[in-house]
This record gives structure tokens, C-alpha cells and sequence, in this order.
């Protein structure tokens, strides 16, 4: 029910990846860390202090980070890479490409500072396109966990799951809601059961689909809500299922509306039941420096946001 879902903290996804790895320090002795001069804010420094010897600083380097990875790979590990989102993907689509998705690499890209709540730093550093080129990688799986304890769910199921993986993440603290466990990779995760609409949501934005369900359900509006965490591979029976039941669907993320999961629903839809559907999604734009709640709101990914595309499907 949407009235059970609240939360008492916040926390930084990103946290949830540091404490996923200093349990898997301890619990799995295949695993190595890898970073771009980002410890601090990757907050992996507890996996070094217990693990120095599986841990490699490459700098300023991160095409030789995933050339590294790959290698270690290669010899049996399971490497974790570590740095921004835009410095995972966008500086190094090259060597992930050809180096870990072309020869099915066990490798980790753990990326974050994602997306427009990355605030401060800017356009050029909150990559909004990275979600869409790593899902058209043959092989690549995708996650976009919600909250800090689904980012360390993921990151703990990513380290037994055999192939390349992207964990896209993000700076600020949020609101802590999911449960510690139960995270499946590639099942979707129903939030609250309804008939009038489909909700889909992933990463920070499903926070802002819960409020924005639970103002649309005081107003008589039966919302179905779904947590898609696995952007690839997706869910199709969960989305399939419950589309066929209500009729209509609206996707809400942080990324661009072109390759993201809004599309890969679309597309799914498209092939499988027609169905007209609402994109809450930045629009073909670079973002800007700012207060990640302010520019949420400025590139229209706001709770009223949602409430309004759901309005304007249902009117």
C-alpha cells in the first residue's frame, strides 16, 4: 500500500555502493576495486583499508581503468570500476565496447554522480545519455537502483551474476524507502497495485512517483506503481501485465527521454499492446549548476510533473 511506503532517512545511493563493498571485500576474495582518483567519492575507502592489495588507483586515467579491468577479468577476478557516471561511459565508450561487451568481460562499471541531481558541477559532468549507450551494448545489463539500500542490493548481486554490468548511481541523499533485500536482477518490483494507470519508474525519480501517486490516489485516481531497477533486461511480462490492465502508462526518469527506459517501454508496447503513454524525461537538453531539487523541477521531472502527465492520459 502507498500509505506503508515512507522513509525516516536519507542517504546517497553512492553510500549504499561503499558499504556493498566492504562486505564484499570481506565475503569474496575474487573481487578488486579499480578507481579515477575519485576514492572519496565513491566511498570506497573502508574496501582499501581492508583490502589494499585489490585495490588499483589508476588516476586520471579511466580508458586505461576498464583496459585494466578487462584484464583482470581476463585472469579471474571480478573487477569493480569506480568513478563519475559521464567518465564511465561517455569518455570511455571505446574500450567498454570493444574490450569488455564485444568479448562478454566479467566487468563491474559502477558510475556515479548520474544524472541532473549530480547539481553543482554542471552540464558537462551530469550525463543524461548513459542509461541509452550502454543498453544498446549486445550483453550489457543495466541497473538504476532507487535508494541506498537497493544500491547495495544491486551492488552485491552484480558481483554473482557473470558478465559486463553498468550501476549508474548518484550523489545527493535520498530518501531511504525499499527494503535491504529481495533485489532480483531484471525483476521488477510492484510497488503499489492499481487499475486506472500504469506508474513506471527507476533511480531517484521512483521517490518522486510514490508522492506523486499518493496525491493522485486521495484524488480517486487507482495507480499502479512499478519499480523498474533493470533497465536491460527488462521486465516485459511485470510492464506487459499490468499495462493490459490499465491501459495507459507513464514512465518518469532522470535521463534523456531519447534511449532511455521510457522508450525501451515504448518500444515493448509498441510491439506487444499498443497503449498511449506519458514521458517524464529531460527533453533533448543539456542540464545546468544547480540545486538538484531546482533543476528537477526546471527539466521537468517534478512530482507534479508526474501527477500532470498521468492527469493529461487519464482526461
Amino acid at each position: 500500500m502507498l500509505k506503508d511506503i515512507t522513509y525516516t532517512d536519507k542517504k546517497a545511493t553512492r553510500d549504499g555502493f561503499g558499504a556493498a563493498m566492504t562486505e564484499l571485500g570481506r565475503e569474496n576474495p575474487k573481487v578488486v576495486a579499480l578507481c579515477a582518483d575519485l576514492v572519496g567519492s565513491l566511498k570506497i575507502q573502508p574496501f582499501i583499508d581492508e583490502n589494499p592489495d585489490r585495490f588499483f588507483q589508476v588516476g586520471i586515467a579511466e580508458a586505461n581503468m576498464m583496459g585494466i579491468a578487462a584484464g583482470l577479468a581476463t585472469a579471474g577476478k571480478i573487477p569493480f570500476t569506480s568513478t563519475f557516471a559521464n567518465f564511465s561511459t561517455g569518455r570511455v565508450y571505446d574500450q567498454i565496447r570493444q574490450s569488455i561487451a564485444y568479448s562478454h568481460k566479467n566487468v563491474k562499471i559502477c558510475a556515479s554522480h548520474a544524472g541532473l541531481t549530480l547539481g553543482e558541477d554542471g552540464a558537462t559532468h551530469q550525463i543524461l545519455e548513459d542509461m541509452g549507450m550502454m543498453k544498446m551494448l549486445p550483453g550489457m545489463v543495466v541497473i538504476n537502483p532507487a535508494d541506498y539500500n537497493q544500491t547495495k542490493a544491486a551492488t552485491k548481486a552484480i558481483a554473482n551474476h557473470y558478465g559486463p554490468v553498468y550501476l549508474r548511481f548518484g550523489r545527493p541523499g535520498w530518501p531511504v524507502f525499499m527494503p535491504e533485500d529481495g533485489f532480483e536482477i531484471g525483476k521488477a518490483i510492484m510497488l503499489n497495485k492499481g487499475s486506472d494507470i500504469t506508474l513506471i519508474a527507476t533511480g531517484h525519480m521512483l521517490w518522486y512517483a510514490v508522492e506523486a501517486a499518493k496525491k493522485l490516489e486521495a484524488d480517486g485516481v487507482s495507480v499502479e506503481l512499478i519499480n523498474i531497477h533493470t533497465i536491460k533486461p527488462l521486465d516485459e511480462e511485470a510492464i506487459l501485465k499490468s499495462v493490459r490492465k490499465t491501459g495507459l502508462c507513464v514512465v518518469a526518469e532522470e535521463h534523456q527521454q531519447l534511449g532511455g527506459l521510457g522508450e525501451s517501454v515504448a518500444g515493448l508496447l509498441a510491439r506487444q499492446h499498443p497503449t498511449k503513454m506519458g514521458f517524464v524525461a529531460v527533453q533533448d537538453s543539456f542540464g545546468e549548476s544547480g540545486k538538484p531539487d531546482q533543476l528537477l523541477e526546471k527539466y521537468g521531472l517534478s512530482i507534479n510533473n508526474i501527477i500532470e502527465k498521468c492527469q493529461a492520459l487519464l482526461s
